[in-house]
């Protein structure tokens, strides 16, 4: 008996949903044992099923005779499934493999029966493997011909972190309906990418497609796993970039913490700062112990959740530990991990294997040794695995190398079936794909008291690309703070961060915008009053790298000055703020009070001679000097000074300098103390430094305000850069192209029709070219023939000058042709008479056409005229 592809099909699909409902039937009986063989699989085997065409045609014919006929509400039910999906998806521009079977593939599919048929047979209580699911032409298929192992050429694809990051950005979680169910349809992953909403067992499929192609062991896995992790509900988990953000706020405190005390060098107590890590960490346990640990709700279905993960083997490409790849979250996890509860069975494009170990305690124990058939039992027997593969590969190379050639082993009996070739087509992820990620180009994930936002490049007009929200609750109903990040923006703004507790707003920035700024926190009102701390990159030409400005006080912190500056503290005097007209100070500004300075050690000069910190006291007049110690000493040397009052008005005169103003201490008693000039020099050198000083210091205020205008100036108009590398930044760059070439061609017409134009040069003088009144008539008129007779006269007189210049020359050349004829030769006397007639011809001509200019000016100055009144334009103004 012969029957045809289709028909063969059609029995397999027929059988399949009558084993389908059995063993949804049968699944409520036993759920406690749903991974596990019973004690009377010991020791029996699956028989493989090793067949001619011929063969499997009549064993499908004979299951199909066996097979009882179900009930009419369920037939009808799964012809309304698979003939939706047929209508849909069977386009005549699908590939054929899509909507029909090989030979291969319908002897795959009569394997797969007979495996399905003997494990029912040995595995009641289990249920049923996904083996041969309906793609999205209503064709089945077995599930390892639907991965197909690609390659692409982006480098974020090229690991297992940027697939499953992809995959789980590109893809939109649909739920298993209902949960403890296999599906019955399995779409191509062609499919899947271009509709972007998958299932469970469609998202393996993909990641698993992509990290086969990358060289990675890798398999799609059908088990069990909690509700949380089959509805992607991440509610109760922590958000990644929290722990990230956590880590490198961490760090951030440490690199602070070091370079204060590069900057400052002051001591500080072991005993303290141990004393207050430890209060530090009480609190944070205390408040640890007070916050609530929310606790899932019982699950009924728990251990009964079907869901399809990825397992990645250890051994190719430096997989140390075999891993578990979640697709949905993109998230790796041990194979240990408590959400998954169980694995049924694990298959790649070369075979598909059945669990045969126990999984009633979850899957910590499991073994990953496909090769062991007393773990994993097959469906095909004796194919080539992916590690033998690699070895035949490795062989070859080697051989290759040595100069040998490769002979394969023929066996005596026959050879073995091999999976079929995948029927799907090659994956195609384009660049654009990569960019824009997201369905729709957002997406919305929510975490324990956090949500995540993330925007595709481009999608939103101030640059945004990822948004982290923070809330005090579980119901994320009050927040936190917020911190957004930013790309490609011309502000150079990279990330924000805004704490609705406190007020305060971090801002960082990228290098290469205004001011060099990298740093920049403020309160979330900034006004005069508000505090700003800023860092900067070591661009500047001052050296600074930080500044710390509030109301009360600034500070200041160098880097790589010549003078050896590295800290400058300013104190303003709170109480007293004088009117802006006697004092000539910028609005909010207050006098200065103290200023602090401290300078690096100058090896080129003596330590007594080397200021390590100067103090300016302005209210009391007083300036204190402190110099470096020298090597051996303890004490540094000091001196204090104060300056003798200036003269205010006639009757109050300058105090003079006398060595009383100065007080100090020095280290050597033998050294001869300063002469009093000496002193006084130095006093003088300070006065003019304490000047400098406070210029310094009202420019960096006026900085401060200046940044805090351009901010609001950037947030006001925000522009964002399109590098041409990207798909929208092509786009971009294409229409501007298009946009500037229509410009210049509409340029070039006007050019053209303006160019015999008259009128041309005095129209640009109308603030409207296309209104003219009566009084822009008249004026255009007159001006076109001044300037028209301004032309005919300049033209006049450079003819003239013209001839007067050839004439002044005949005569010149003959008045010393008759000092010099007695002297001459014959041959200048011939160069003479060649001269002589060049410039009287030439003298000829200009007077020619000098006499014809001159008659045809007039003549040109009444056309012009007649032309312009009977210029459209102006004709209605004119009087003829």
């Amino acid at each position: 008996m012969q029957i045809s592809d289709a028909t063969a099909v059609t029995m397999v699909m027929r059988r399949q949903q009558k084993h389908s409902s059995e063993s949804s039937r049968a699944n409520t009986k036993a759920t406690h044992n749903r991974c596990h063989f019973s004690e009377a699989l010991q020791g029996r085997r699956f028989k493989p099923l090793m067949a001619s065409a011929g063969e499997v045609v009549e064993t499908l014919v004979e299951s199909n005779c066996e097979e009882q006929t179900e009930s009419g509400d369920e037939q009808v039910e799964e012809a309304v499934h698979v003939s939706a999906a047929s209508d849909f998806w069977s386009s005549p521009l699908l590939p054929e493999s899509y909507r029909h079977n090989s030979v291969e593939e319908v002897r795959l599919l009569a394997i797969a029966d007979n495996f399905q048929r003997q494990y029912r047979l040995l595995c009641p209580e289990r249920k049923p493997l996904l083996l041969c699911p309906i793609n999205e032409c209503g064709v089945q298929k077995f599930v390892s011909t639907t991965l197909r192992p690609t390659m692409t050429s982006y480098p974020e694809l090229l690991n297992w972190e940027g697939c499953a990051s992809f995959v789980a950005d590109f893809l939109s979680m649909n739920p298993l309906e209902p949960p403890g169910e296999l599906p019955k349809f399995l779409f191509s992953a062609t499919s899947v990418l271009r509709s972007q909403t998958a299932t469970c067992f469609e998202y393996a499929a993909v990641l698993c497609s992509l990290l086969l192609g990358a060289n990675y062991d890798a398999y799609c896995v059908s088990g069990y796993a909690s509700k949380e992790m089959c509805l992607l509900d991440q509610r109760l988990q922590a958000c990644p970039l929290l722990d990230a953000k956590v880590k490198a706020t961490a760090s951030d405190m440490l690199a602070d913490s070091e370079q204060g005390m590069r900057f400052q060098r002051e001591p500080k107590s072991r005993f303290l700062t141990q004393q207050a890590k430890k209060k530090q960490e009480e609190a944070e346990a205390k408040a640890k112990q007070q916050e609530e640990v929310p606790q899932p709700p019982v699950d009924p279905l728990r251990g009964l959740r079907i869901h399809c993960w990825v397992l990645v083997l250890a051994g190719c490409r430096s997989i140390q530990e075999d891993l578990f790849i979640d697709p949905p979250t993109g998230r790796s996890f041990g194979t240990a991990y408590e959400h998954f509860l169980g694995v049924e069975s694990v298959w790649n494009n070369l075979n598909y294997y059945v669990n045969m170990q126990d999984c009633k305690d979850g899957c910590a124990e499991l073994v990953y040794d496909l090769h062991d058939i007393k773990l994993w039992e097959p469906v095909l027997f004796g194919v080539t695995s992916k590690r033998q593969l690699s070895i035949d590969l490795l062989k070859r190379k080697e051989m290759k190398m040595m100069g040998m050639t490769w002979e394969e082993e023929e066996e005596e009996e026959g050879r073995v079936f091999e999976m079929p070739r995948s029927w799907v087509t090659s994956i195609s992820i384009s660049k654009q794909d990569l960019e824009t990620r997201w369905p729709g180009g957002w997406k919305l994930t929510r975490y324990k008291k956090a949500e995540l936002e993330m925007f595709a490049p481009h999608l939103r007009l101030d640059g945004l690309v990822t948004r982290l929200s923070t809330y005090k609750d579980l119901d994320c109903t009050e927040v936190v703070n917020v911190k957004e990040w930013y790309k490609g923006r011309n502000d150079h703004l990279r990330e924000r961060e805004v704490n609705k507790v406190t007020g305060i707003t971090t801002e960082r920035f990228t290098p290469g915008r205004h001011f060099h700024l990298l740093f920049h926190r403020f309160t979330s009102t900034p006004t005069d009053g508000a505090e700003h701390e800023m860092e900067f990159s070591s661009a500047r030409v001052d050296g600074l790298v930080r500044r710390v400005d509030t109301p009360e006080e600034m500070t200041e912190s160098f880097k790589g000055r010549e003078d050896f500056l590295y800290y400058r503290k300013v104190i303003f005097d709170r109480n007293v703020q004088l009117p802006e007209e006697t004092t000539k100070m910028e609005p909010g500004e207050r006098p200065l009070l103290k200023v602090l300075e401290r300078f690096h050690r100058n090896p080129r000069k003596d330590a007594n001679e080397d200021v390590a910190e100067r103090v300016f006291v302005a209210s009391q007049r007083r300036i204190e000097v402190k110099y470096h110690l020298e090597e051996h000493r303890f004490v540094p040397c000091m001196r204090t000074f104060i300056k003798p009052r200036e003269s205010n008005d006639q009757q109050n005169k300058a105090e003079d300098f006398t060595a009383d103003m100065v007080s100090g201490f020095h280290v050597d008693p033998a050294q001869k103390p300063l002469h009093a000039l000496s002193l006084y020099d130095l006093l003088s050198d300070l006065v003019k430094a304490e000047k400098d000083v406070a210029l310094q210091i009202k420019s960096s205020k006026k900085e401060v305000r200046d940044i805090v205008a351009c901010r609001e100036q950037e947030e006001a108009d925000i522009l964002l850069h399109f590098s041409p590398w990207t798909t929208t930044g092509a786009a971009k760059a294409r229409s501007l192209q298009e946009e500037m070439e229509r410009v210049a061609a509409e340029e070039q017409q006007w050019l053209q029709e303006k160019e015999h134009d008259f009128l041309a040069p005095f129209l640009i003088g109308l603030y409207d070219i296309e209104i003219v009144s009566a009084d822009d008539a008249q004026r255009l008129f007159d001006d076109s023939l001044a300037d028209f007779k301004q032309q005919m006269i300049a033209q006049s007189e450079l003819i003239q000058e013209r001839h007067n210049q050839a004439i002044q020359a005949l005569q010149k050349k003959q008045e010393h042709y008759q000092e010099n004829q007695q002297n001459m030769s014959h041959q200048e006397e011939k160069e003479y008479q060649a001269y002589c007639a060049q410039h009287t011809f030439q003298i000829h001509i200009a007077q020619k056409r000098l006499s014809m200019h001159n008659r045809s000016a007039a003549q040109k100055y009444r056309a012009l005229d007649q032309r312009l009144k009977q210029d459209p334009r102006l004709a209605p103004y004119l009087l003829n």
